[in-house]
């Protein structure tokens, strides 16, 4: 059964994310719907699949990451505003029979992503 997961790491402070708000949208054309919101967890996951089965189908999906707070939280002296705030990863699915695991690697001034399984 097809899943979508994720994670984020702070690659910054070498700890998992906890408390950082997820959004997962479907997107079509020029419109989104949103699907699910959740938070991370003490280990920086959600506590179940952002989608699976059923409710996880092939098209363009986008998570957005609310990071702002987080980092405003996490004790680095940071500017108002800060550089991130929500972090938004948009990408497509063909097969969603699949695992796509999409984690954030975040650092204060900048993150990174990929697709893992």
């Amino acid at each position: 059964m097809g899943r979508l997961t994720t994670h984020i790491l702070d690659t910054e402070l070498g700890r998992p994310a906890a408390g950082v708000t997820i959004e997962a949208f479907a997107v079509s054309g020029d419109g989104v719907e949103k699907l699910t919101e959740t938070r991370t967890n003490a280990d920086g996951r959600t506590d179940a699949p952002l989608l699976e089965g059923e409710s996880f189908d092939a098209g363009v999906y986008e998570l957005r990451f609310h990071c702002g707070p987080y980092l405003r939280d996490s004790g680095r002296k940071l500017p108002a505003p800060s550089f991130l705030d929500v972090v938004t990863i948009r990408f497509g699915v063909a097969d969603p029979s699949e695992h796509f695991h999409v984690p954030l690697l975040l650092q204060t001034h900048g993150y990174a992503t990929y697709r893992g399984s």
